[in-house]
């Protein structure tokens, strides 16, 4: 049998679909190449010669041992996305440095010093097709009865305790128990009646818990200032809660274009057990929470698709980024569409590959909560969609593709129970139901400013560029103009996403290619603002992406930690490796720290109107002894939103604004009286004196320019001009 030659050798590396691949034997180590720091790799070459066959053996000692393709590789990219830094100092060798990075990581894959984990295998789980048919007749007849009952765009103890039942009922009726494996109550009964007690505490438990403290830290530092003020749609969800507490339960929350109910009722909730009240720190809180709702997700995806490793470095990176942090703390309704996206990604992930109904069930029901959530989480049945037609494409699917149906229908149903509500307000009011997307995707509201193709193009690059080089122009949840991720961030997600391409085109398996395409698609509802273009990309509308990008990140870098580390067994470089990791993730660290702390809570206050400077006077002018009624702030174009300053100053519900032409008819009211006014306003402080020629100017001065006012009080015993 003619042995492989090099060349054939380098066609089966290069090759993905060759059937038949050649590998180069390892040489066992002897005595005389045990201390050279390395193996050799030995190559049998074949040559056809006149005077017959030559058997030629070449010795290939490369120093696997000394990774310096990986390192190389990781440091040249870490200068080309340094670069990508505002200011930026060039593209083209950011460009040209990353492709050099590639480059080596390749040859480092080539010759398996650098590799991505390896994806878990698919399993031959076969489904009973067992349910319990009478509790699914009523699960049906109760969610009919709810619909009917979802009139006039309201919750009620009836319509909700139907649907709820309804929910319960079909979950139960499909849910397959394991008798060998004791609930989760009967396990923590049995621990409680050891005795003694026994906790084991483990190095990893101790390395999640710090971590998570960090991430704590993160969320809730300087929640109380950063972002430190609100603009006029935290006035809009403030009311909207308002609602609520005055028996206004709605399904869909009409004002300002419409809003689906999640965080108003989360809101109201949390004002109402911690006593912060109607306040922007009651938002904040809110989404904080929510925001730490998707974390632990994201850890159970890693650990799906990659391991224990993997699902710690996403964890990590998904906790302490400026991404996730900004949106988070923003206090509107942005990391709902991140935070239902994850479970119903990591139940639908790992149903399709265990072939378990009950993933099937709970990723229906997180996929059905989230479109209650955030607006652009329409589009994530579509993902869904995708992982399935997928799946059934490759070849884990052969002889299970019948079953997948089946319990990709009942994952439907459960959505669709869940959408109910929703469902009903978009049937009786679809234009207020679907207003907001079609402004955005059509020209409803204007024009579109060039045809629909090129903007599209134009928006899915600049989407699928916003992780390494502009994450858009939106100032109120992100620093404009510069990466979604950090520098170490951002050359990670580069090496995962490209090395899962290329892990695809060489074992074909359907994760690597859901992973890569579940980023542009997770785009999509920033990428399709054709009508405002200028509003791609945006953190907000791009949040569930964050899930996969950090997975795929938190992949890369497990790579990078295997291939610095080597040969199993070599001290000196398993404590490279990890001390590699170390200054990663403390670089990401603090860089994130300066991006959230310092860039944008500086950036936001210079944006947003001081509303709490004017808060604070009011509160100040009340405490003395005055009535809020008598406290007044003059209008004028593009200041603050009047609302905000009721809400500032305690008072939720009043809106303390009093138009120039109006300012006559404080004359006839008693007491003292303060009138706010911007400090370009001189016409109205011309009005003013002209009024109450008694009153008393004073100026409110701010560090941050353009952020001062004109306090005008005027004394109970004032004198009036006729």
């Amino acid at each position: 049998m003619k042995e492989p030659s090099i060349l054939d050798y380098l066609k089966s590396r290069l090759n993905p679909w060759q059937k038949e691949k050649i590998e180069i034997p390892r040489e066992t180590p002897g005595p005389e190449n045990q201390n050279q720091g390395g193996v050799g790799d030995v190559v049998q070459v074949s040559t056809q010669g006149e005077d017959g066959v030559r058997e030629i053996t070449i010795k290939l000692r490369l120093p696997v041992n000394v990774p310096w393709r990986t390192f190389l590789a990781l440091v040249l990219a870490l200068i080309a996305q340094r670069t990508l830094e505002p200011p930026v100092d060039s593209i083209p060798m950011a460009v040209g440095l990353y492709v050099f990075a590639v480059f080596f990581l390749g040859w480092a894959t080539f010759i398996n010093e650098f590799a991505l984990p390896a994806l878990p295998e698919s399993e031959t789980q076969t489904d009973p097709q067992f349910f319990h048919r009478n509790l699914l007749i009523s699960s049906i007849f109760l969610a009919l009865a709810a619909f009917i009952l979802f009139t006039n765009n309201l919750f009620n103890w009836l319509n909700v305790s139907l649907w709820l039942a309804s929910l319960a009922l079909f979950t139960r009726g499909l849910w397959l128990s394991d008798p060998e494996k004791p609930a989760f109550i009967q396990k923590l009964v049995d621990f409680f009646k050891q005795d003694p007690w026994q906790v084991s505490i483990t190095r990893w438990a101790v390395l999640l818990v710090a971590i998570t403290a960090l991430i704590l830290f993160f969320r809730f530092y300087r929640l109380d200032g950063i972002p430190g003020e609100p603009f006029s749609d935290h006035a809009e969800k403030l009311l909207d809660v308002y609602d609520i507490t005055m028996g206004q339960t709605h399904i869909f929350f009409p004002n300002n274009t419409g809003r689906e109910f999640i965080q108003f009722y989360w809101t109201a909730l949390l004002a109402w057990l911690l006593g912060t009240g109607l306040t922007f720190i009651s938002l904040k809180i809110g989404t904080v929470l929510i925001g730490l709702f998707t974390l632990p997700y994201i850890y159970l995806l890693g650990k799906e698709v990659g391991g224990k490793r993997v699902a710690l470095f996403a964890f990590f990176l998904a906790g302490i980024s400026y991404w996730l942090n900004t949106i988070s703390r923003i206090g509107l309704r942005f990391p709902l569409y991140p935070a239902f996206a994850a479970p119903t990604l990591y139940y639908l992930i790992r149903g399709l590959r265990r072939q378990n109904r009950n993933d099937f069930i709970l990723s229906g029901l997180f996929l059905g909560l989230g479109l209650h959530g955030y607006s652009p989480f329409r589009f994530v049945p579509f993902v869904v969609v995708l992982a399935v037609g997928l799946y059934l494409l490759h070849r884990p699917a052969v002889g299970k593709r019948k079953q997948t149906l089946v319990m990709f229908s009942i994952l439907v149903l459960a959505s669709f129970l869940v959408f109910l509500p929703l469902l009903r307000y978009a049937i009786e009011n679809p234009e207020m139901f679907s207003y907001r997307a079609l402004t955005r995707l059509t020209g409803e509201e204007q024009p579109l400013p060039a045809p629909a193709w090129q903007i599209f193009m134009s928006n899915s690059f600049n989407a699928m560029t916003m992780f390494n080089y502009d994450d858009g122009e939106i100032w109120v949840h992100s620093i404009p103009h510069r990466p979604a991720l950090d520098v170490v961030g951002g050359v990670l997600f580069v090496f995962g996403f490209l090395f899962l391409i290329l892990r695809y085109l060489r074992k074909r398996d359907w994760l690597d290619l859901f992973l890569v395409l579940a980023v542009p698609m997770l785009l999509m509802p920033s990428i399709l603002s054709l009508a405002f273009p200028g509003e791609n990309p945006s953190l907000n509308r791009t949040g569930a992406a964050a899930v996969v990008v950090f997975v795929i990140a938190g992949m890369a870098l497990d790579g990078l930690y295997v291939g610095l580390r080597g040969v199993k067994g070599v001290t000196q470089r398993r404590g490279l490796a990890t001390g590699a990791v170390i200054v990663l993730l403390t670089i990401s660290t603090f860089q994130n720290y300066n991006l959230v702390f310092n860039d944008f809570s500086t950036q936001f206050l210079k944006g947003a109107w001081n509303t709490s400077d004017i808060g604070r006077v009011i509160r100040s002018f009340v405490a003395a002894g005055n009535s809020p009624d008598n406290a007044y702030v003059v209008p004028f174009p593009y200041w603050v939103d009047t609302r905000l300053a009721g809400i500032q100053a305690g008072y939720p519900t009043t809106d303390f604004a009093l138009w120039r032409d109006d300012l006559w008819k404080t004359q006839s009211l008693a007491g003292s009286k303060l009138f706010i006014v911007k400090e370009e306003d001189q016409d109205t402080l011309k009005v003013l004196h002209d009024l109450y020629p008694s009153g008393m100017l004073g100026h409110f001065t701010n560090p941050l320019e353009g952020k001062n006012f004109w306090i005008f009080t005027v004394p109970e015993n004032q004198t009036v001009n006729p």
